[in-house]
């Protein structure tokens, strides 16, 4: 059986069961895979691979990391035979039209919304924010318009009553790791997206985290800290928020907000300080 070849580009965890599948199915072979240049992380800054650089090193899989991919695709086109697909899974930059038409087959991405909802680089934290009951992951044909492909398949999960984007996000790669290659496998047949039902969710700013009481409900707030956890991160007053309730507990801070409700922060961190739970914060700090 001929196996079909994958030139595979993803960066972000998320893309990392995505790579794992196909690596390990006879069906298919990864001739290369494209993923962002090494990046200072953490409070050292120290330069740091991408998550699947690591796994695809780990796999024994050729590894190329071009600051700019559209810049780098002429050269590299000679470097390999026309791929049948090319797979892209949050891999992080805009690709040109002589990129997308490379693969013999079609270049195919995996989204964590299902489309044509929640189009962008934030699907995961906005699903938490709009309080979805549904999100899910779309396999796609790619076009230039960005998330605006053909559907080749999708599959949905429920949201749990308290999802965060974190648990969102190790659902969906796991689920759309399987839909990918279930789709690769079967002929491959596109259904136009209705453009009258797109929603758009851009990339994520710092300032999308920062909480007003005054504005607020508690509810709102605390789907922002499961949303925006780890980042940008929420904030109240210059102090992150950490973990929060819309049930009193034991250890925590009542915070009010908006029309009367109250918020339960567990867990704190203030300005230039460390993690804490709300009890503690208050004995030292009594006004939020």
């Amino acid at each position: 059986m001929k196996k079909h070849t994958i030139i595979f580009l993803g960066t972000s965890q998320f893309s990392v069961p995505s790579l794992q599948a196909l690596a390990a199915d006879a069906s298919f072979e990864v001739l290369a895979v494209i993923t962002q240049p090494d990046r200072p992380a953490g409070r050292k800054m120290t330069l740091t691979p991408p998550p699947v650089k690591t796994e695809a090193e780990t796999l024994g899989l050729t590894v190329l990391q071009p600051e700019k991919m559209n810049a780098a695709f002429a050269e590299m086109s000679k470097k390999f035979p026309r791929p049948d697909f090319l797979v892209v899974v949050s891999y992080g930059q805009i690709l040109s039209d002589d990129v997308l038409q490379w693969p013999t087959k079609a270049a195919v991405n995996v989204h964590a919304s299902l489309l044509p909802l929640l189009r962008g680089a934030s699907p995961l934290q906005h699903a938490v924010l709009q309080n979805l009951e549904e999100s899910g992951v779309t396999v796609q044909r790619m076009v230039k318009e960005l998330d605006a492909g053909p559907i080749l398949s999708r599959a949905s999960v429920t949201l749990g009553a308290r999802e965060t984007s974190a648990t969102l996000h190790d659902t969906l790669k796991i689920l759309g790791a399987e839909l990918l290659l279930n789709t690769l496998k079967a002929p491959l047949k596109e259904v136009p997206q209705d453009a009258t039902q797109a929603t758009f969710c851009g990339k994520l700013e710092k300032s999308a985290g920062i909480a007003d009481t005054d504005t607020m409900t508690a509810d709102t707030i605390d789907r922002m800290v499961r949303a925006l956890l780890p980042w940008p991160g929420v904030s109240i007053r210059g102090n992150k928020i950490l973990e929060t309730s819309l049930q009193h507990e034991a250890g925590s801070l009542t915070v009010p907000c908006s029309n009367g409700t109250m918020l339960s922060v567990l867990r704190i961190q203030p300005p230039g300080g460390t993690p804490m739970s709300g009890a503690d914060f208050i004995r030292g700090n009594k006004q939020l």
